[in-house]
Parts: structure tokens; sequence; C-alpha cells
């Protein structure tokens, strides 16, 4: 097996855990799936939940780095980044292997917000807020933190339609709500 043990033990988490559920997965199926001995395992992790964060964090930097790319491939084109973002989105729904957010499915697992996988979790919600306010930056909104987390939960929404729903529609779906609550944060004077 190519990669270092902890490689391969993340990547084994990677697969199990997002297929199963976190609680569901024993170390010992990770480290019979990373082809490694628990020895090895805890040389390299602690516990469970530090195996569970590494997997988050692996899960987080992927996120981030498919939208920055969006971004910066729309390069200041606002609808642009969404539409990339939407096609994404759409596109990863659609595979056999979607079950939703994995932020969301882990904070479902883990609801005691003081717990590290938490803590995780709510790093990379903070990340993509603000990410979606640095997106409607340019378009000098009224609100931009209002209308990032409405952009947020939409991104929510997605997630749980992708998957319980039908994840054909889920991309465009996403793209005409992005697009009307930005219009819609446009004109929120005009509302109050």
């Amino acid at each position: 097996m190519p990669g270092s043990v902890r490689e391969r033990l993340i990547d084994a988490a990677n697969e199990l855990f997002y297929a199963y559920g976190l609680r569901a997965v024993s170390v010992d199926k990770v480290i019979e799936r990373a082809g490694t001995t628990k020895v090895t395992f805890y040389r390299h992790f602690r516990s469970k939940d530090e195996l569970v964060v590494a997997y988050l964090e692996g899960r987080a930097a992927a996120e981030r780095d498919g939208m920055g790319a969006a971004i910066a491939h729309a390069d200041g084109d606002v609808d642009e980044a969404l539409r990339l973002i939407a096609d994404h989105t759409g596109t990863a729904a659609c595979t056999a292997s979607f079950r939703g957010c994995p932020f969301i499915n882990a904070a479902a697992e883990y609801p005691d917000p003081e717990t590290a996988v938490r803590k995780t979790v709510d790093a990379h919600r903070a990340w993509c807020k603000s990410a979606y306010e640095q997106l409607v930056a340019p378009l000098d909104l009224p609100d931009p933190a209002a209308v990032a987390d409405d952009l947020m939960l939409l991104r929510d929404g997605v997630m749980v339609a992708g998957y319980l729903g039908d994840p054909t529609t889920v991309g465009a779906s996403f793209l005409r709500s992005c697009r009307a609550v930005i219009r819609g944060g446009a004109h929120a004077d005009a509302l109050r």
C-alpha cells in the first residue's frame, strides 16, 4: 500500500467513516482496512476521536481547496464562482457514494459542543461562512454577513437534499437560491 501509515489510516477512516458513520466504524475496522496494527495506530493517534478530527480536517482542506479554486477561477465574478460551486455540489451529490455533508453528519454523532470533533466542525463552518462573506463582498451588499448566513443555510440544505432528495436537481436549485438570496440582500433595506 502506498503512502505513510498515518496517510493510510486517514484514507481508510475517510472511506469508512463517510460511508458508515463515525460511531459505527471501530478503530479495528480502520486498522484492518489500512493494513496495519493496533500498536501502530496508537503511535499515530491517541484515540479514535483524534482520528475523527484528522478525517474532518482532511475533508475541510478539500472543501476549502475546491471553494478557493472556484473563487480564483471566477476572478471576481461572484455569479460565476457560485455557478462553479453549485456545479461541483450537484456533481458530488449525484455520485453513488454521496452521504451528505461530513460535517453535518459528524455534528449529529457528536452533539457535545466541547468535544474536539465538534470544535473541528465549528471551525470549518466558521471558515465557510467567512468564505461566503468574502465572496459577496464585491457586491457591496448592506449586510454581507446576513447574506453569508443565508448562503450557509442553503449549503446545508443542498447537502441534505442531495442525499435524501433528487440529487440531479440540487446544483441548479442551489444556484437559483443563492442568486435569490443575493438579490434579496441587495434590496434588504427596501423590505424593512
